[in-house]
């Protein structure tokens, strides 16, 4: 029968031909745990056994808490630090990056099924994989038995068509998206972005785009491979849905009129216009995230930036994705710019995202974050407010002191 991407690389991994609503015991292709989640795992999977499956498939980076900013966290990275190596794992330590972007950069390919202990591991679709976050306690098992349990999801395809206007980017689109699905409406459901606007995205835009399918309950984002992913990955394999594919919904969009959108307090779907919000007063601003935090998110946001200066009301954090895109940012004098401006510039790591590291809010104080969530005390205190927004966006508001929109001052 006709297939969606989802049911063809799940019915790969299992040697099975199914279809959405059947369950598949099936062989993962690679395990990712973070220095949050991978300590669970680690004593789960000491439990069970005393080899992992497969050194070369499992994926350790530290970069939630990093550097350490206490001594639990210390002790969790000592800890991982140590089984990375008994085992011969792959393991990033602190300062290569956040650990889905060096997924992406460095290990993931078309067609793979991908787990990782963390929810936005849904990233990785933009490269048509895959690719679902899990506990740490199946995170565990996945590393002594290289298999796990899914249920097939049905495919809500998303059709985007238009060119995007000028100062409007994919965040604008996902946070669009997230508005009118709404953040239980695609519940265990892979989202498929397809139409002639995903072509001609980038993979970093793609990939803000299925970073944020797990925001509307999804169970991922998918994307088909086309020339980008084949450059991007270095693999010719090709994974896209049937024609005849069955999908359980059918969503057109034409972005060609869209606006800057803002997912405001304490919700990500929402979303509003920025001109119902422009003008809130702002104390922080934070560029970057697994969800905005590449070199075309940063570069953009240089570009808005030109020669000005950020406000010195407002604290500017901007935290590169991974040591790759940071050295390309600095090759091209990008962070030099930035710090120039005011902006703390911090080594790649997630940064304020969790609010855990660094960048916390304090009560009553407003932040603007190009990241994924802004859900009540995710960046600091329960009473901070916390507005999400593309890159372009950011460094206009960062800018001004205030959430505005970056087409009135680039005219």
């Amino acid at each position: 029968m006709p297939k969606t991407i989802a049911e063809k690389i799940l019915s790969r991994a299992s040697d099975q031909d199914l279809e959405a609503g059947d369950y598949a015991f099936a062989d993962i292709d690679l395990a990712m745990a973070n220095d949050i989640t991978a300590p669970l795992a680690v004593d789960a999977f000491n439990e069970i056994a005393e080899e992992v499956w497969d050194p070369d498939k499992i994926i350790i980076p530290l970069d939630h808490q990093a550097p350490a900013d206490s001594i639990q966290a210390a002790d969790n990275q000592k800890k991982l630090r140590k089984f990375a190596k008994e085992q011969n794992t792959t393991f990033y330590d602190v300062g290569e990056g956040i650990c889905h972007q060096l997924m992406l950069e460095n290990h993931v390919k078309p067609g793979q099924l991908v787990i990782g202990a963390d929810s936005h591991t849904c990233t990785y679709g933009a490269l048509g994989a895959f690719a679902t976050g899990v506990g740490s306690t199946d995170m565990g098992a996945a590393f002594a038995s290289g298999k796990l349990w899914f249920k097939v999801p049905e495919t809500i395809k998303v059709t985007l068509e238009g060119k995007l206007p000028d100062y409007v980017g994919p965040k604008d689109v996902i946070l669009m998206l997230a508005g009118e699905i709404g953040a239980s409406g695609a519940l265990y459901q892979a989202l498929e972005f397809t139409g002639p606007t995903i072509e001609k995205m980038s993979i970093a835009g793609r990939a803000t785009l299925c970073n944020m399918a797990i925001e509307m309950g999804g169970k991922t984002g998918l994307v088909a491979t086309d020339e980008k992913t084949k450059e991007y990955t270095g693999s010719n394999r090709e994974i896209e849905p049937d024609e005849e594919a069955d999908y359980i919904e059918e969503k057109h969009y034409d972005v060609s009129n869209l606006e800057p959108k803002i997912a405001a307090p304490h919700e990500v779907d929402n979303v509003k216009d920025i001109s119902e919000v422009e003008g809130t007063e702002l104390d922080q601003v934070f560029i970057g995230s697994c969800t905005n935090g590449r070199y075309q998110d940063l570069k953009k946001a240089a570009e808005i930036l030109g020669e000005r200066k950020f406000s010195n009301e407002v604290r500017t954090i901007i935290v590169p994705a991974s040591r790759k895109v940071n050295k390309k940012l600095m090759e091209e004098d990008i962070i030099e710019k930035f710090m120039d401006a005011g902006a703390i510039v911090q080594s790649p790591c997630c940064g304020p995202c969790m609010g855990s590291s660094f960048g916390l809010l304090g009560e009553g104080e407003v932040g603007l974050a190009t990241s994924n969530r802004n859900f009540k005390g995710r960046e600091g205190s329960p009473k901070a407010r916390v507005y999400l927004s593309s890159p372009m966006v950011a460094a206009e508001s960062a800018i001004k002191g205030e959430i505005t929109d970056p087409r009135k001052n680039q005219k």
